[in-house]
């Protein structure tokens, strides 16, 4: 079989990059189609501020019958390599048939790429960058993703580390039951609300674009010393919360002030997932109503984020942030939550988590690939 590699530039090339993974996926019933409007706007130039200051190109591995097989995007991240290395490319949004022939001629490209860059590592998949879907899953393929999270077939493993990828890091997800609060986190809730060194409370969605900055300034000041993280601009925050603020639930989206100044925030999200999965990509004709219809009823939620600025970060803010949200979830009848994703080593987080119940079920890896021109 030969195959030969297409640039998408065309609106209908795109479709046929973003329709691709129906393909791969049909016989997988853990996969959860994306809305494909939504990914035309992601992957959009002219619409998603990322590419103010990212050169992205996608490809398209295909047969000579012009079938397509595989997929690549290939991106040039300028704030990335800012905060990091200027020699360093991405690559993301990557899919294959169960087939090395087509992964491998991907990957040259990739490689080929690399060279024309004067890039000697490439990271991946980042779909398309730490601040969007990141990693390849390794661990947790019984069960289907939460929003956000990427899903794949187990041989894309194999797929990667038989064309020279090697672990750069992990990514793991935690699930926790939500049965009752544990007694320490109650008490240590009592002796913080009697200190009263902070206050909680919820995202004011009246006040959006305000809250947003206040969130969007944490954001980048809780998490700049994080591997990976890369600063996004107040465009990009923005670009990225309208998408969810459908579906958000401002009560369990939590805003911390220490003497009116904001210290910190988490981020819940009702795993939308569940009905995504019976939607097939369309939101249209029935869909916008069975999702409207079906989202106050979501027993699972995804912890996107929980950060405190740095010099806050001694008031027990976090402590505070878990028992008010386990409290929220209870009330509402929520019988799970996924704390995800966090870094393997991240031990300041993985703690806490481990000791209020949650347990590891889901893992996704970075990887890395270096060059020698």
């Amino acid at each position: 079989m030969s195959l030969k590699l297409n640039e998408v530039k065309s609106a209908a090339e795109l479709d046929r990059f973003i329709r691709l993974p129906w393909k791969i996926y049909k016989n997988y019933p853990c996969w959860v189609p994306p809305l494909i409007s939504e990914r035309k706007k992601f992957l959009n130039p002219r619409i998603n501020p990322f590419f103010e200051n990212a050169e992205v190109q996608f490809f398209l591995a295909e047969d000579d019958r012009g079938d397509a097989l595989g997929r690549i995007a290939l991106v040039h991240d300028q704030i990335y390599q800012e905060n990091y290395s200027r020699s360093t490319g991405i690559m993301g949004m990557f899919e294959s048939v169960d087939d090395e022939n087509v992964s491998r001629f991907l990957f040259d490209h990739a490689k080929d790429w690399c060279k024309e860059k004067r890039f000697d590592k490439l990271i991946g998949p980042l779909n398309l960058s730490t601040n969007h879907e990141s990693g390849l899953m390794v661990e947790g393929f019984d069960l289907p993703p939460m929003l956000g999270i990427p899903y794949n077939p187990d041989y894309y493993i194999n797929h990667f580390e038989n064309n020279g990828f090697r672990k750069s890091k992990d990514l793991v997800s935690f699930k926790l039951d939500l049965t009752a609060i544990p007694e320490y986190l109650k008490t240590a809730a009592e002796k913080l609300e009697k200190r009263g060194r902070f206050n909680l409370r919820p995202l004011n969605l009246a006040r959006f674009e305000e809250e947003l900055k206040i969130i969007w300034e944490i954001y980048n000041s809780a998490w700049e010393k994080n591997w990976g993280f890369v600063p996004m601009n107040f465009k990009e925050f923005k670009f990225a919360a309208e998408e969810m603020k459908s579906f958000v639930n401002p009560d369990v989206c939590l805003i911390a002030e220490v003497k009116g100044e904001p210290a910190g925030f988490s981020l819940a999200l009702p795993d939308v997932n569940k009905i995504l999965m019976g939607l097939n990509g369309h939101l249209f004709p029935f869909g916008w109503a069975k999702f409207l219809w079906k989202k106050n009823a979501i027993d699972s939620y995804r912890v996107l984020t929980l950060g405190i600025k740095k010099k806050f970060r001694r008031l027990g803010i976090d402590a505070y942030m878990y028992f008010d949200m386990y409290k929220k979830f209870l009330n509402k009848k929520v019988k799970h939550c996924e704390m995800s994703w966090i870094l393997e080593d991240n031990t300041d987080i993985l703690v806490p988590i481990l000791k209020i119940g949650g347990t590891k079920y889901k893992r996704h890896r970075i990887y890395e690939r270096t060059f020698t021109f």
